[in-house]
């Protein structure tokens, strides 16, 4: 089938657009898309194993000042750029070389929803692990990662439904956002995320409110009326709405297994070893996703 992809949101369509078109234009043609999408993915990963070399147990960032040093955070806040851009114009080259492909596709929504769970554990060094005065508690960390991934989820989910993809204007927002909480804690050190923010809530008090907010407000919402939309038009491409739903049965599944883990673990594995047990969320998930 023809890959559709539409992106409305108003950062990236007049921001971050005209940056790529830009960018775009000094990369050979000889270098082939998937080459662009896995060094985006490389970068990734790189941010993240640095991040768990310096902070393996999400403590780094809970000391004033942190254990890690300040350029490890600017190093972050580059692979992060980098890796955003060279995943937002990976199909600007496939177009451009005419070499478009449903195997590039997948491989870039297969990366994209690895990804996205990496994302979430590196930023989780920047704000550190809930030590009785500064921090979030590893049950924030997982409900945290659990919404971006339903994020992520929905417009698969929509996409299948409707045979386009609908953009989430969450991502664009979340890379600017972890670009500057890693240039402000470069710049300012970690004790910007210890001190309250805004009556008495701390910066990631209200960054767990936003994102719960986008996606309950925001995402789900338009999620549901895009599909609602096709099949006025009569252009859903499920036939019954038991064929719609049934996407979302395994990421359900998983979700409650894994949850049922959390609480009835009786080594209380969140808590012992959160950076292995988030992980192994993230990469689960990212199977069961690109099998829609």
């Amino acid at each position: 089938s023809q890959y559709s992809a539409v992106d409305t949101n108003p950062l990236s369509v007049y921001v971050m657009q005209p940056l790529w078109d830009k960018i775009i234009k000094i990369v050979p043609l000889w270098i082939a898309p998937n080459v662009l999408t896995f060094s985006g993915f490389v970068m990734v990963l790189v941010n993240y194993f640095l991040l768990s070399f310096y902070d393996w147990d999400y403590t780094a960032s809970g000391t004033s000042p942190g254990l890690i040093p300040t350029w490890v955070w600017f190093f972050s806040a580059f692979t992060t750029f980098c890796a955003y851009t060279l995943d937002s114009i990976d199909g600007k080259q496939a177009r451009r070389t005419q070499s478009s492909s449903p195997l590039g596709e997948l491989f870039d929504h297969g990366l994209d929803s690895w990804a996205t769970s990496i994302f979430v554990l590196s930023f989780f060094s920047v704000c550190s692990r809930d030590n009785g005065k500064t921090g979030v508690s590893v049950y924030t960390m997982y409900l945290y990662l659990s919404i971006v991934l339903f994020n992520f989820l929905c417009s698969h989910w929509e996409k299948y439904n409707t045979g386009v993809l609908f953009l989430p204007w969450g991502y664009d927002l979340s890379q600017v956002v972890l670009i500057a909480a890693y240039l402000l804690t470069g710049a300012v050190g970690v004790e910007v995320w210890h001190k309250p923010f805004l009556f008495g809530y701390y910066i990631t008090d209200v960054l767990v409110i936003l994102l719960i907010g986008f996606s309950l407000f925001l995402s789900f919402p338009q999620t549901l009326y895009n599909i609602h939309r096709a099949r006025l038009k009569r252009t859903l491409k499920t036939g019954s709405l038991y064929e719609g739903l049934l996407p979302l049965v395994s990421p359900l599944l998983l979700f409650i297994l894994l949850t049922i883990w959390v609480v009835l673990s009786p080594g209380n594995i969140l808590a012992k070893q959160p950076r292995l047990f988030l992980w192994t969320v993230g990469v689960a998930f990212s199977n069961v996703v690109v099998s829609i």
